[in-house]
């Protein structure tokens, strides 16, 4: 089969790339022939098909600008450049990731136009929300862009800039729900949770199928599942991640807290546990840190506040044998069976968290059992056969 892989970035940046780069190598060695689609960038991966991805957009002030504005609503390079790729390579399908702004849904349309089956995967919320993840003032869950999109100005969401809000709306006009429905076959949803988002904001159940994302389980295999005296939290550092939430259950405890990554809240955080020695901020890491970082702990807390998809944060864990306390948002729950590989806790509730994560402590968990049934169930092979079934569906 020949697959089109569209994203806007072609570097580890975020989940949305790491998914489209593991999708690739797992496409590439079940045999199909995969083209790459997306904005050139100084951090790319070098790629056969670059010559095909549009010039680099920058949302700053300087030359670029004109083109970052007009690039979310389809712009004549994108137009011919992602032409020219579909008559050269001929694909049986376009699987698109994160396109909004740098790419635009232009390449939907045009995949569509040639009679090519379009599959969606649905990394976050951009069609039912102009900012991406249904948050108003960056930490409150809110959802009033799904009946109507001029509230993104109303609440300057992107950016809490008026001009960028108008952007963000105008877009959201330009590609409305049941424009991008029409030029798609199929929405993969990482969660049920996101699938009922999409379906509450109008989008046709039927278009929509649950597949969890998956992972490179081979990088999660250990020798043993000895843990040590500490639980963990990985990710980025900030608001929306629950962090405040977590530090001030962790100030009450007598437990060891490392924080693994970087992010907006790092230096605020820092002079908020100074006084408190349990609670220790281990930085950025790469995979091999990580992978004993989360694989020694106790277990990883997520204290997320919003609507989580399907975190890669979540899954490695598991896949490492390290059970996980969940806050009962977004798509976590799914992911969490009670007691067997973890709990959740209300989010945002200090109280309940330092109850849980007392409880994680004094559990006793199967580590070897909670890694093999998260390698069976996260691995690339059920994923790649499951993928087939909804590139072929309808052929």
């Amino acid at each position: 089969m020949k697959i089109i892989l569209a994203n806007k970035f072609y570097y580890r940046r975020g989940g949305d790339c790491i998914y489209a780069i593991e999708l690739e190598k797992i496409l590439k060695a079940n045999n199909h022939d995969v083209a790459i689609f997306a904005m050139q960038h100084p951090e790319n991966i070098e790629s056969q098909w670059s010559d095909y991805f549009p010039s680099e957009v920058i949302f700053k002030p300087g030359p670029k600008m004109f083109e970052a504005f007009m690039r979310p609503f389809g712009t004549k390079e994108v137009e011919r450049k992602f032409t020219k790729l579909i008559k050269d390579f001929n694909p049986d399908v376009v699987h698109l990731g994160n396109i909004h702004s740098q790419l635009s849904p232009i390449i939907a349309q045009i995949a569509k136009k040639h009679g090519i089956k379009v599959v969606w995967t649905m990394h976050d919320y951009k069609l039912l929300c102009p900012r991406y993840d249904c948050l108003k003032n960056d930490v409150e869950p809110c959802e009033e862009c799904f009946t109507d999109k001029k509230n993104v100005l109303k609440h300057k969401c992107m950016k809490n800039s008026t001009l960028a809000s108008y952007l963000a709306y105008y877009e959201a006009k330009k590609w409305p729900l049941k424009k991008l429905e029409s030029f798609t076959d199929t929405f993969i949803c990482p969660s049920l949770f996101i699938k009922n988002k999409l379906v509450q904001g109008g989008m046709e159940s039927n278009k929509t199928t649950v597949l969890c994302n998956f992972i490179d389980v081979e990088k999660c295999k250990r020798d043993n599942f000895k843990k040590e005296d500490y639980y963990c939290y990985i990710g980025r550092l900030s608001n929306e991640k629950g962090l405040k939430t977590l530090i001030e259950a962790a100030k009450h405890l007598p437990y060891t807290l490392k924080l693994i990554g970087g992010g907006p809240l790092e230096n605020e955080i820092k002079e908020s546990i100074k006084d408190y020695p349990q609670i220790q901020m281990v930085g950025h890491k790469q995979w091999d840190e990580i992978k004993e970082l989360v694989g020694n702990a106790r277990f990883s807390v997520i204290p997320s506040e919003w609507y989580e998809n399907n975190p890669f944060s979540v899954i490695e864990a598991l896949c490492l044998g390290t059970p996980v306390l969940g806050s009962k948002n977004g798509g976590i729950p799914e992911l969490i069976d009670e007691n067997t590989n973890g709990m959740t806790f209300e989010a945002k509730n200090i109280s309940d968290l330092e109850t849980k994560i007392n409880a994680m402590f004094n559990a006793e968990f199967d580590y070897t059992s909670i890694a093999q049934r998260a390698q069976s169930r996260f691995n690339a092979i059920q994923y790649h056969d499951s993928l087939m079934k909804i590139y072929d569906c309808n052929n």
